[in-house]
């Protein structure tokens, strides 16, 4: 749990052998809008599977880094109530790496 700007947030972090899957939620549980990036190359190859109506910048982001930086598939869910400020997106971007980077 990240609490952020009186926001609370529920990190999980599945680790697989060619990748992650990588669900943020707010409140309950739930699986949302949803990204997938591939790296094998010089640049990511992202889809959306579910898209977002407010945090589809914020999941491509999340979900190229992390594929970038494992050379592999990045999977990423976020479920959140109301649109991000910079701040947070920025925090959670963070801890999401931060915590990868300590598996």
């Amino acid at each position: 749990m990240v609490n952020l700007e009186s926001r609370n947030f529920s990190l999980q972090i599945q680790k697989f052998e060619n990748g992650y899957f990588i669900s943020v939620t707010e409140g309950s549980n739930k699986l949302g809008s949803m990204v997938v990036s591939l790296a094998t190359g010089p640049t990511p190859i992202t889809t959306t599977i579910i898209p977002s109506r407010t945090e589809s910048l914020f999941l491509k982001l999340i979900a190229e880094r992390i594929s970038t930086r494992m050379r592999g598939i990045a999977l990423v869910s976020t479920f959140i109530q109301k649109p991000l400020e910079s701040n947070t997106a920025k925090a959670l971007m963070s801890e999401i790496m931060e915590m990868i980077e300590n598996e």
